[in-house]
């Protein structure tokens, strides 16, 4: 079977070379032809840990191509992912589809939607007197680990009243199904609340430790061995425990404020999800206030943040705490020199240059009176720390993720201060 993607953002890159690579043809369609080019030579717009390998692995093997021809593409795909990144095009695009064939298409949609979305385009498509069949498929990656969330997911989601396209998806996820992956058959109004709801869940747990963290700095705890503690508990569980970690992502945020939405317009009060969005944006701004304690004031106080990306292995700064973090230093009079390994581009969109850029861990530490880390890239753990002391201006350590040594580190003469360790 001959299966298409339309999108050519994150979604539609990472599924359409994920599928490809299950041995399948599949075809990724988008407009812009000189994108589809550079994707054809495994050229990503983003950093995302293997994608590149995979694209020109599949498109070396022929399974993978690119096209701008959406009406041929169209015709030539049984089963259509709709997979941008963003809603907006979808009630069109799915006209335009449906027009385009002779067989109604099973149009799956990935892009993340509000609730009400499927049945919503169903009746555009019933409307229009056209046809086609919608099936509700949210998919939950990670940044910087797509492409192993693709192929080892918690569950595969599909929304649809069609037992014949549930079973043509179930075909397409073979290799999953044949491993024992979950599979939860259910409504459209469901499928497109999970995504919602587990992003919400994830900012509530993500939450709970942050508060318990500034808790463990008034009683002498340790946030760090308080996350072990809870996340061995099987009810519980050790993933998103960790404290120090603010909800970032590309969808995180939108998620949120599309459940929030929903709720209100139902008369609904989700305490639990305001709360957590509460926190959440205040990290930024108590993080801000433990430097600024520390150095007295942050008023022409020259400080160094190592990372921007808002989790390791992503350029995407959608969200990021760090960058947060960065603005509220700026805000409090503070020069800040940051360093990524990926994500500066991004992070000047994002910062409009208040903040100076360095090449390297060691020139944003160099003359700094703190050194913050806010990304926890693991090469960040490997620095040569003797050096970093030689070049601070004040021994100062700020590991706003929990994954330095701190016994090591004060052993060698720095202030180390972390989140919720005493």
């Amino acid at each position: 079977m001959q299966i298409g993607v339309y999108g050519a953002g994150y979604l539609g890159t990472v599924i359409s070379a994920c599928l490809a690579d299950f041995g399948t043809p599949v075809t990724c369609c988008h407009p812009d032809s000189s994108r589809m080019v550079e994707m054809a030579q495994g050229k990503v717009p983003f950093h995302e840990k293997n994608l590149s390998e995979v694209i020109k692995r599949n498109v070396r093997s022929g399974r993978l191509a690119y096209s701008t021809d959406v009406e041929s593409f169209a015709r030539k795909s049984g089963v259509i992912f709709l997979a941008e990144d963003t809603p907006q095009h979808l009630p069109d695009l799915t006209l335009r589809i449906s027009k385009a064939v002779a067989k109604p298409p099973i149009l799956c949609i990935v892009t993340p939607v509000s609730v009400g979305t499927g049945e919503a385009l169903e009746k555009k498509i019933h409307d229009a007197g056209l046809k086609a069949v919608i099936v509700s498929q949210p998919m939950f990656f990670t940044a910087g680990c797509a492409v192993e969330d693709f192929n080892w997911p918690d569950r595969i989601i599909l929304g649809s009243n069609s037992n014949d396209a549930i079973q043509a998806i179930k075909q397409i996820f073979h290799p999953l199904v044949m491993r024992g992956v979950p599979v939860i058959v259910t409504n459209h109004a469901t499928a497109e609340l999970v995504r919602e709801s587990a992003t919400a869940f994830v900012a509530a747990k993500i939450s709970f430790i942050n508060e318990l963290a500034g808790l463990c700095e008034r009683v002498n705890g340790d946030a760090v061995h308080l996350s072990l503690a809870l996340g061995l508990d099987k009810k519980i569980g050790p993933r998103c425990l960790q404290a120090g970690a603010a909800m970032g992502g590309l969808f995180a945020q939108s998620d949120m404020d599309s459940l929030a939405r929903l709720a209100e317009q139902n008369n609904v009060s989700l305490k639990i999800l305001s709360a957590a969005r509460e926190v959440n944006h205040a990290l930024a701004d108590g993080m801000a206030q433990k430097i600024s304690a520390c150095l007295k004031s942050l008023q022409n106080k020259d400080v160094g943040i190592l990372g921007l990306a808002f989790k390791p292995n992503t350029n995407s700064v959608a969200g990021s705490a760090s960058v947060a973090l960065a603005q509220s230093l700026v805000s409090r009079g503070a020069r800040v020199r940051a360093y990524d390994p990926v994500a500066i581009p991004d992070a000047k969109l994002e910062l409009n240059g208040t903040v100076h850029y360095c090449e390297s861990a060691y020139a944003a530490a160099e003359g700094v009176e703190a050194l913050i880390l806010g990304t926890g890239w693991p090469e960040f753990r490997g620095l040569d720390f003797a050096k970093i002391k030689n070049l601070l201006r004040r021994p100062l350590i700020v590991d706003t993720k929990n994954i330095l040594d701190a016994v090591r580190l004060r052993a060698m003469g720095f202030e180390y201060v972390g989140v919720g360790r005493v």
